[in-house]
């Protein structure tokens, strides 16, 4: 069965426990497992400052998509979703996000922007360049708001509306119109609290659209650690991380994240393709 956001997986790429944790866990509320990682920040502001001093602006931001992008790129259950208790493959690399408008008082908006899984660190930044500048105009004109305009313009149709969102959701019925402006059928959900000075949160990933990871980056912090035989303070970027169980196990997940850790001690990595890809990621995105 196919979806204008994903293919049906297989059932003989699925292990038989996640077919059946689709059935009893057919809520994403009921299947969140959350971790909470702290990441080394020295090689990746070296990083950042290095290529600053060459010209070219690269965010802490960029630098964690990219590898993010190249571990679903190895790791395609990391880009599946449950729907309806079937399980799916993301045919589209889409990360929602909150952008604040202005200053922390005029609030934020939110919506999301698409990826390659062959994108580089450069092509990753372009596109984050692109999106915060559309997000930020004083009149945000994102197809997200105009849905929600269209949905409180008239008495009742918010709870009709969304209602009926859902319904032809769980039934494949969705138009690709909607689920394209949705930030709830995203790959993933991020929000950098780092820019509001706040650590990171458990961001719960919705019950309504397919996202099944959520990332919170929050502010820098400082741990001990040993180094040279004596205590010494280390900058870290606090992730709080929420993930669907029910797209892949523990393990899995364990193996990607420890993948994903390498790519934050060597960004200068993320400024070619991936070498390896995956053969589910390369059928789903016509990746020769």
């Amino acid at each position: 069965m196919k979806r204008k956001d994903g293919i049906r997986v297989p059932l003989k790429d699925v292990e038989p426990m996640y077919l059946v944790a689709a059935h009893i866990m057919d809520k994403r509320i009921d299947s969140m497992n959350m971790i909470s990682l702290d990441i080394p920040l020295d090689p990746m502001l070296e990083y950042v400052h290095r290529k600053r001093d060459e010209g070219q602006k690269i965010s802490r931001l960029a630098v964690f998509l990219t590898a993010y992008l190249r571990v679903v790129a190895e790791y395609p259950e990391l880009n599946r979703f449950v729907v309806n208790s079937k399980i799916y493959s993301r045919n589209e690399l889409a990360v929602g996000m909150v952008v604040l408008k202005g200053s922390m008082t005029e609030g934020g908006t939110m919506s999301k922007l698409y990826f390659r899984p062959t994108d580089t660190v450069f092509d990753v930044q372009r596109k984050l360049n692109e999106y915060i500048e559309s997000n930020r105009q004083a009149e945000p004109d994102n197809g997200t708001e105009k849905i929600i305009k269209i949905l409180l313009s008239i008495p009742g149709l918010l709870r009709f509306g969304v209602k009926l969102f859902k319904w032809m959701d769980k039934h494949n019925l969705l138009p690709k119109a909607i689920i394209d402006v949705s930030p709830f059928h995203a790959s993933l959900l991020i929000t950098d609290l780092a820019s509001i000075r706040t650590g990171a949160i458990y961001h719960h990933v919705y019950e309504f659209g397919t996202t099944s990871i959520g990332v919170a980056i929050g502010n820098t912090k400082e741990l001990p650690k040993m180094k040279d035989g004596r205590v010494v303070l280390q900058k870290n970027m606090p992730l709080g991380i929420v993930m669907d169980e029910r797209i892949a196990s523990g393990s899995y997940f364990a193996m990607a994240f420890h993948k994903m850790q390498g790519y934050f001690k060597n960004p200068e990595i993320l400024e070619q393709p991936p070498e390896r890809i995956h053969e589910e990621i390369k059928r789903v995105f016509n990746i020769e």
